[in-house]
């Protein structure tokens, strides 16, 4: 990882993956974008230009909001944000940064062929190092998502406050692939006059032809460790304890929480039935996902297995070898632990081709912080009103 220190952060490229340090001061003035990139210091949304002419867009996360949680997903280049309409109080676009109205022009502009792209500024992508205000470059992106619709790359999403209800946008951009945006590239829009030659040539590709170049980053080790299947987090921490604890004196309850993380995970499951505790087979439930739509749509069976677990008990060998038995021809598994797997376990599935997706804690989380629930507290109202019989 390449770290610039702050006397290079006026003339240094931008590296992905790079760290690009602040000031040590403990101010605002400590922030390196100004002088990085030529935006304004603070904000999640910072911009050169109007709304209705946008020269060049910042992103910025500092991963300490556990309601709207900005995510990159390295192995499709997926990057999902969240809007600056997180509280109670305004409508959809009066924001004081006007970063929801920011959203709505540039997908727009996207959607509107060269013409638009044309209009549609670089977004460079900036996440927080965790340490001052030292910032990590993630990329340059583009909106919207190749092979998904366009209705689906900017969504008004629901979200409850203290009874009040709101919306905000998630938005979903593709991070290009190019590891280094030029500095003379980013001077040329800084002065007014940018200099499309100096462009990486994917945005230019993007721009001509709106084909998405998307940076894919595959794991070199498919199977997970141990403690990347758990929340790093202490409030994702205190969440899963929460659900351990609210299924601990009666396990098998865990099986309807586990049916409802599935569908979370997979929203194309079209039927997902519990079995008889007597009469499991070894699965603890059974059903149908849909591949496809209308009367082109597949059926592919799958078996669901639930296992609510404390921290310090992994699913092992022994559990994954159960459920991958009891798996017939062209069906696949899901298994859903408040815990995770045993190493050894998930590198023999993975090794082995078995079709099992695990659902592990920190999984969890995530899929409870994706629709809502970002907080120990949203998480036990969850449980309290989906799962009433466990109380």
């Amino acid at each position: 990882m390449r770290i610039f220190s702050p006397n290079e952060t006026s003339t240094a490229d931008l590296l992905v993956d790079a760290v690009y340090q602040g000031g040590r001061q403990g101010g605002a003035g400590d922030d390196p974008l100004p002088n990085l990139v030529g935006v304004s210091t603070g904000g999640g949304f910072r911009y050169r230009g109007r709304i209705d002419q946008l020269q060049l867009v910042v992103l910025t996360s500092n991963k300490r909001d556990p309601d709207w949680p900005d995510a990159l997903d390295r192995e499709t280049g997926v990057y999902t944000y969240y809007g600056d309409n997180k509280t109670p109080g305004r409508a959809l676009h009066e924001t004081p940064r006007r970063g929801n109205a920011l959203l709505q022009r540039i997908f727009e502009d996207a959607q509107g062929g060269e013409a638009g792209r044309q209009k549609v500024p670089p977004v460079l992508v900036f996440t927080s190092a965790g340490e001052w205000r030292d910032m990590i470059f993630l990329g340059l992106g583009v909106p919207g998502v190749a092979g998904q619709r366009p209705a689906e790359d900017l969504v008004a999403v629901w979200r409850t406050r203290n009874d009040n209800r709101f919306q905000n946008y998630r938005a979903r951009f593709t991070i290009l692939r190019t590891e280094n945006v030029a500095r003379t590239w980013i001077e040329s829009i800084i002065a007014g006059r940018p200099n499309a030659s100096l462009a990486p040539p994917v945005w230019t590709t993007w721009v001509e032809t709106g084909r998405v170049i998307p940076l894919l980053a595959p794991r070199t080790i498919q199977h997970r460790r141990r403690a990347e299947q758990f929340p790093s987090d202490p409030i994702g921490k205190e969440m899963i304890t929460i659900i351990h604890s609210f299924f601990a004196d009666n396990p098998h309850d865990f099986e309807q929480c586990a049916a409802e993380l599935a569908r979370m995970m997979v929203p194309d499951i079209a039927s997902l039935d519990l079995t008889r505790r007597s009469r499991d087979g070894g699965r603890d439930g059974i059903g149908q996902m849909r591949i496809g739509t209308g009367a082109s749509a597949i059926l592919v069976d799958f078996a669901l297995e639930a296992k609510c677990y404390a921290a310090s008990h992994a699913v092992g060998v022994r559990e994954m070898s159960r459920l991958i038995s009891r798996l017939r021809h062209r069906q696949f598994g899901i298994l859903v632990t408040t815990s995770c797997v045993d190493e050894q376990a998930y590198k023999e599935i993975k090794e082995d081709e078995h079709p099992i997706l695990v659902i592990s804690a920190g999984d969890i989380v995530r899929l409870l912080k994706d629709t809502g629930y970002g907080t120990p507290t949203a998480v036990r109202s969850w449980l309290e009103r989906s799962f009433p019989s466990s109380l």
